[in-house]
C-alpha cells in the first residue's frame, strides 16, 4: 500500500508488499526491500538503501512504568547515501546523517541523533534521546542506553553494555548515561555505569567494568577498571 499523499523521487526501486504512509518523502535513486513499512512523515534522502522487513518511523509506546513523558514524535529523517539493514526498527523523532550504515536487526529509539558516516552494527540497540557523533563505529550487539552522549570518532566494540539508571528503581533523579568523548575506544563486552565520562582518546579494555571517570588518553582494564 502506497499512500497517494506520499512523495517519491526519480528512479526509486520498490520491493513487494511494502507500506508507505501519508506524508512520507522519498528522494531519488532509493531502493526499498520487500515487506518494509515506512510510517507517516518519514523523510528519506537520495540514494538510500533499505533492506527487507524494516519498520521505519514508528511512535513510542506509553506505559505506566515509563518515567519520562512520552509525546508523539516528528517524522524520522534518514540522510542521503545511508544504508538500513534487514529487519531494522527506527523510531520517529530520530535523525540519521548522511552515509550512516545501520546493520540487520538493529533498533534505534526516538529522539536519537546520529552523525554522518557512522555505523550502527548488527543487532545493536540504541535507546532514546542519545546523541552519536560523526564517524563513530558501534559494533554488533552493543547496548547504548538512553540519555547518552557519544562524540565523534568513537569506537564501541561488540556486546558493550551501558546504563543510565543509578538506582534501578522509579525515582525523580534524572537518568544520565555515560559521556564518551572524541576518539575513545571501548573494548568488547565492557560495561559502563551511569553518568561516567570517558575522556578523549581513552582506551577501555575488553570486559572492563568502568565505575568512575576516565581521563583523556588513559588506558584502563579489569573489574573494577583502573
Amino acid at each position: 500500500m502506497i499512500s497517494t499523499n506520499a512523495t517519491i523521487g526519480k528512479d526509486v526501486v520498490l520491493g513487494h508488499h511494502i507500506v508507505i504512509e501519508s506524508g512520507v518523502t522519498i528522494g531519488n535513486q532509493v531502493r526499498i526491500g520487500h515487506h518494509t513499512v515506512i510510517l507517516q512523515n518519514t523523510i528519506i534522502g537520495d540514494e538510500v538503501t533499505i533492506g527487507n522487513g524494516s519498520y521505519l518511523g514508528c511512535q513510542p509506546f506509553k506505559n505506566s512504568k515509563v518515567i519520562h513523558h512520552i509525546t508523539d514524535q516528528k517524522g524520522l529523517v534518514i540522510g542521503s547515501g545511508s544504508s538500513i539493514g534487514n529487519g531494522t526498527v527506527i523510531y520517529a523523532g530520530s535523525q540519521l546523517g548522511e552515509d550512516v550504515m545501520v546493520g540487520d536487526l538493529a533498533s534505534i529509539r526516538e529522539q536519537t541523533k546520529i552523525g554522518h558516516s557512522s555505523v550502527i552494527g548488527r543487532n545493536a540497540k540504541v535507546e532514546c534521546r542519545t546523541k552519536i557523533g560523526n564517524q563513530c563505529v558501534i559494533q554488533t550487539g552493543a547496548y547504548i542506553t538512553a540519555d547518552m552522549i557519544i562524540e565523534d570518532n568513537v569506537f564501541i566494540g561488540p556486546e558493550v553494555s551501558t546504563s543510565n539508571d543509578k538506582y534501578m528503581e522509579p525515582t525523580e533523579v534524572p537518568l544520565k548515561g555515560p559521556h564518551i568523548k572524541k576518539g575513545a575506544r571501548i573494548g568488547n563486552n565492557a560495561t559502563l555505569l551511569p553518568g561516567i565520562v570517558i575522556g578523549e582518546n581513552a582506551i577501555i579494555g575488553a570486559g572492563a567494568v568502568v565505575t568512575k571517570d576516565v581521563t583523556d588518553g588513559k588506558t584502563v582494564k579489569g573489574v573494577a577498571a583502573k
